[in-house]
């Protein structure tokens, strides 16, 4: 039986002005269709069904917040399963604000993809404003003939308040595992305060990043990258690089000083896989 929860009684909270919040999705594959087999949230979270085309197999989810941003103190744990050939669009709502905080912010992600499953995660850019110190931790877990593309964008805060490289502290590790292997481990890590973004080897001028990787079974990377670095290219005012994997895939970094134009090379990026994904299914039909 599908089931919905939500917790509407008072936020659960470690100490006055920390939320502990959790969201937890499962879907699955039905007539040819993903939907939403089981759903829980506690506030601020909710999520909703954004799909547009019914007939279409990919289910497009918004991860939707009541809080104007993360505060100090705040733990969300959010868990994403897709069973045996399900695929799931994951949305967020708007730019994600972390605030000032005497101490630091936590978000915890755990994806789990069952065989054939599907996942497409791009979400806005994130700004941290002057003082915010937030750690995230990314586990995704994948099992055979899964697809994934799984984006990031970082801010340096608030520009026109003066808020550049302001915030205290920004870590974000992703492990994504295949069939119990560790294949990727990222670690970004922002101390203003310590090592100057705008030094070699770091942001050297820009002041905006972003990162996607792709990691599917039925693309051909070798024919998809040079493309790819073509679109990107016409995208003024930002540099990228594109590193293979060790699986059929490829993590991508991109640098710039505006997000919307972070978001469009993300975009670009998302879309030209998924073209090249229907070319190849087309190609091996005949």
């Amino acid at each position: 039986m599908d089931t919905q929860v939500c917790l509407n009684g008072g936020n659960r909270r470690a100490r006055a002005g920390a939320m502990i919040a959790a969201l937890d999705i499962t879907a699955a594959l039905r007539d040819g269709r993903t939907y939403l087999k089981e759903s829980f949230w506690q506030p601020p979270f909710k999520i909703a069904d954004v799909t547009e085309d019914r007939r279409r197999p990919t289910l497009h989810l918004m991860q939707m917040s009541a809080s104007p941003g993360v505060l100090a103190g705040d733990h969300y744990q959010i868990g994403i399963r897709l069973e045996e050939g399900a695929a799931v669009h994951w949305h967020t709502q708007s730019y994600q604000r972390l605030f000032s905080m005497a101490s630091p912010a936590r978000q915890q992600v755990r994806v789990e993809l069952a065989p054939g499953a599907s996942l497409t995660y791009l979400p806005h850019p994130c700004v941290p404003q002057a003082g915010a110190d937030f750690r995230g931790e990314n586990r995704i877990f994948l099992s055979a003939d899964c697809r994934l593309i799984w984006g990031e964008i970082v801010t340096c805060g608030r520009k026109l308040n003066g808020e550049v490289f302001r915030f205290s502290n920004y870590r974000s590790v992703t492990e994504v595992f295949l069939e119990g292997k560790l294949i990727l481990k990222e670690n970004l890590r922002l101390v203003p305060q310590r090592v100057s973004p705008a030094g070699i080897g770091h942001l050297e001028g820009f002041t905006h990043q972003g990162g996607l990787i792709c990691i599917n079974p039925r693309l051909d990377i070798t024919s998809l990258v040079p493309h790819l670095s073509e679109s990107l290219a016409a995208i003024p005012g930002i540099d990228f690089g594109i590193t293979s994997l060790p699986v059929n895939g490829f993590a991508l970094r991109v640098l710039g000083n505006h997000s919307e134009r972070l978001v469009q090379a993300l975009k670009i990026t998302s879309e030209i896989i998924t073209k090249s994904e229907i070319l190849c299914k087309l190609s091996f039909r005949y």
